[in-house]
């Protein structure tokens, strides 16, 4: 019997890209092939890219031709992909070049050049929840691809699409396979979580479904409803603030999502909102979040920001400023304004010179490292349930229900009691300090 052929793969980007990577992994597995983490042995390298920002666009241009030079065959997907000549401009001896989700044709590329093996041993090998990049205790599940905004920053839509909702019976019976499997965390992720199954309204084709023998709809609400049900930690990201996001804070209240959103609402000033193209008016929003945690006070609230957007001055920082003093959010991301090639924004009038960016962004900052400490600081002495992540030499590493993976904060647990304790598993810690991101605990 032939050894199966052995294929490269790099992964770059968000977490929408690595769902992307686990499904072209899933697909290689099942056909036979070996996946190997190094250039070395490798028949064929795929290198998955992200193209959003002009940083991420180098680094993929980089990964690239690191490839070439220590394999030489390499296909490239991924949202890059979708700019092909701006790859190939570069690095002329790629092999083939797809855009992103483009599953089907990655496969026809490299049964291409690699050819399919004839006996395929790793059939009964692949997992039911397919292959996953993610520790075996969360991951992350896609729910629909593209996005109908026109963000003037943004150029996901030119790679991506517009809106395109996953069936809900499709995105349950994959939530039901990581559970049974041992997840304990599902993150929910898309473009635009909010807008779930809005554009199969648009197009009539909500009609009910039947999952596990009950009648179902294909929207938001009756999906985070069917995964608190599973009985896994279930995390939002990537949410909109559309008006029936508020439906949302009741079922967190009651325990059946995560109290967590993340709301990547970019500015507060209105002359900037608007030249951004984004949805949501500041003043509207303090009142939802005002009225979201007398509903649900355990709620926290993550969000991104951007300064120095093209036409920001001084005043419209400080309407950003007054913004995060007010909503107190629990945690933020901030970015410079980054011109990305084919973005609307690139082109404005009034662009921002580096150095204001710069200091713009160290004063949002030190803003909210102050706000975030405080924050933190209100849940020392409180019992808090915690996953855990790592355990080594050193101690135990977990997150509470406040903190997403590998961007939020974590805690640093001392197991008093010796407790026997396992990765995945979800205890009781007792908060005993805090800085500006972190916690520490005992349990």
């Amino acid at each position: 019997m032939h050894s199966a052929p052995n294929i490269g793969f790099i992964s770059l980007g968000c977490p929408k890209n690595l769902v992307d990577s686990e499904r072209i992994l899933t697909e290689l597995r099942s056909d036979g092939y070996n996946i190997i983490p190094s250039y070395e042995g490798a028949e064929l390298v795929i290198v998955n890219t992200c193209g959003f920002i002009d940083s991420a666009v180098q680094e993929s241009l980089e990964s690239i031709g690191e490839a070439l030079e220590a394999n030489g065959k390499v296909i490239v997907t991924g949202c890059l992909g979708a700019r092909e000549n701006q790859i190939r401009e570069v690095h002329p001896k790629v092999l083939e070049i797809t855009g992103p989700h483009s599953y089907e044709a990655v496969m026809k590329h490299v049964h291409k050049y690699v050819p399919k093996p004839e006996y395929n041993p790793y059939v009964s090998l692949v997992p039911k929840q397919g292959v996953k990049l993610t520790p075996k205790h969360y991951a992350y599940l896609k729910i629909s691809e593209g996005c109908d905004h026109r963000c003037t920053f943004c150029i996901i839509p030119s790679m991506r699409g517009d809106l395109d909702s996953r069936s809900i019976v499709q995105v349950l019976d994959e939530a039901k396979r990581l559970v049974d499997a041992g997840v304990k965390e599902i993150l929910v992720v898309s473009q635009d979580t909010s807008a779930y199954g809005l554009d199969k309204k648009k197009e009539n084709a909500t009609k009910t479904v039947f999952w596990n023998g009950m009648p179902i709809k294909n929207d938001l609400m009756t999906l985070c409803e069917k995964l608190g049900s599973l009985g896994s930690w279930v995390r939002l990201h990537y949410v909109y603030p559309y008006p029936h996001v508020d439906n949302l804070i009741p079922l967190m209240a009651e325990g059946k999502i995560l109290p967590y959103l993340d709301i990547p609402l970019q500015h507060a000033s209105p002359k900037i909102l608007k030249a951004m193209k984004r949805p949501g008016s500041i003043e509207r929003t303090l009142e939802r979040i005002k009225k979201w945690r007398e509903i649900c006070p355990e709620l926290t609230l993550r969000s991104t920001f951007i300064v120095g957007f093209p036409g920001e001055t001084e005043e419209d920082f400080q309407l950003l400023l007054d913004f995060l003093r007010e909503a107190q959010l629990d945690r933020v991301g901030c970015f410079k304004f980054s011109p990305v090639d084919g973005a609307v924004a690139t082109d404005m009038e009034d662009q921002v010179p580096e150095e204001v960016k710069e200091d713009r962004f160290h004063r949002f900052m030190l803003l909210q490292q102050k706000i975030s400490a405080e924050r933190l600081q209100q849940k020392i002495g409180k019992v808090l349930p915690v996953i855990i992540d790592e355990i080594d030499d050193e101690g135990i590493i977990g997150r509470t229900m406040a903190d997403a993976p590998e961007i939020d904060g974590v805690v640093y647990i001392d197991n008093l009691t010796e407790q026997n304790v396992e990765v995945g598993q979800i205890i009781s810690v007792t908060i005993t300090h805090a800085d500006e991101y972190d916690l520490w605990g005992t349990c």
